[in-house]
């Protein structure tokens, strides 16, 4: 696990396959390995975890 500071904007956080953690402004779509963009919101990666075999539960309301 790793320690990150999310910015105050972020209001999404999910996880892509292969492990890497994005935080976005507005809630992702879903494709096949991952997360992306609503396109009217903004996104920033995050870190890289493990490789996520249950990415598509990864999808979360940030906490902050």
């Amino acid at each position: 696990m790793f320690e990150v500071e999310i910015p105050e904007w972020v209001a999404w956080l999910a996880q892509d396959k292969d492990g890497c953690w994005w935080g976005y402004s507005v809630e992702p779509h879903q494709h096949s390995t991952g997360w992306y963009e609503n396109e009217v919101g903004d996104y920033i990666r995050l870190g890289l975890g493990d490789p996520n075999p249950g990415w598509q539960n990864s999808l979360r309301r940030n906490p902050g």
